[in-house]
């Protein structure tokens, strides 16, 4: 049988593959970013990108657990101007769509930083709405539907690119989020952001981490994220990527099959390496050929019917 076409279209971005590195993953350098494609990923989205040079938290920033890592990094990063400069580099390296995660303290510095992006070379934005251990930014906005309208209008009137909004899960109803998003313009969603948690040292008797609590990504969550798909995937028609805790092909089928058009990977980089991305890939081919399909695009949200 003929090879089942992996190719997906988010928007007007064209992967050759539904597999995305996530943001907050390696998302600096571009020599880092063609790793990650040389190693399979079919687009690749930056770590998050502020208005001005951000130093981040002090350390301990990441504990690990048994079912996946928490962290508190405090968003560092070098702020857009001298950003900018990355982004045209790996535009040009890239051959892949290249997303550039970006986060503010107001709708109009989000619109700054994404227009300063897009016009540096960045495919498309994704707008960090979500971060929950960040004070006065992060989750304020992604939990208060009027300010997240205000920040994705905002945006969409500032930039001639796909723009993606990543929803948090600490919220009443994601679901209800994301329409919210839907009706203010958003061309897709990332279903999920991390879920806050945090770790204790039994000896020092103290949080281990330096901002005390965190966000949670890893396995662990990954049951969570596939039911926020899920419900979305019913209460909007948009493009869905989803993300949380995907560390094989098989949990990329499950997303797949609940309504995301394309996966995020971030934990499972960190802990069994770039070669994951191919092979997840190869898998999602597998699975296809076995099934009989001709395209992924024939089981998206399959799940949901009767």
């Amino acid at each position: 049988m003929k090879d089942a076409s992996l190719s997906v279209d988010l928007a007007g971005l064209r992967l050759a593959n539904p597999s995305m590195l996530a943001s907050g993953i390696l998302g600096y350098a571009t020599e880092t970013l063609e790793r990650i494609v040389e190693c399979g990923a079919g687009g690749v989205v930056t770590k998050s990108i502020g208005l001005k040079p951000c130093k981040g938290y002090a350390n301990p920033t990441v504990v690990q657990t048994d079912c996946g890592l928490i962290n508190a990094m405090g968003l560092p990063n070098p702020g857009i101007d001298e950003f900018a400069k990355e982004i045209h580099e790996a535009k040009a390296a890239l051959k892949v769509p290249l997303i550039v995660s970006v986060y503010g303290f107001s709708a109009e510095e989000y619109a700054t930083v994404a227009r300063k992006a897009a016009a540096a070379g960045a495919d498309g934005i994704e707008l960090n709405v979500s971060c929950p251990h960040v004070k006065e930014t992060g989750s304020e906005i992604g939990q208060n539907p009027k300010i997240l309208a205000q920040v994705i209008r905002k945006v969409k009137a500032s930039v001639h690119k796909p723009v993606i909004a990543k929803l948090s899960p600490n919220v009443t109803s994601i679901a209800d989020i994301a329409v919210t998003a839907a009706h203010a313009g958003v061309d897709a969603l990332t279903i999920m952001n991390t879920v806050k948690a945090m770790a204790v040292d039994v000896e020092t008797m103290m949080p281990i981490l330096a901002n005390k609590s965190g966000g949670l990504s890893g396995s662990a969550v990954k049951p969570i994220a596939l039911r926020h798909v899920y419900d979305v995937y019913e209460q909007v028609r948009l493009p869905i990527i989803g993300c949380g805790g995907i560390v094989d092909w098989q949990d990329a089928i499950e997303f797949l099959l609940a309504g995301a058009s394309a996966v995020q990977i971030g934990t499972a980089v960190a802990l069994k390496g770039p070669g994951v991305f191919k092979a997840i890939t190869c898998g999602i081919g597998a699975y296809l050929r076995k099934k009989g399909f001709r395209s992924v695009n024939e089981i998206v949200g399959l799940s949901h019917r009767s």
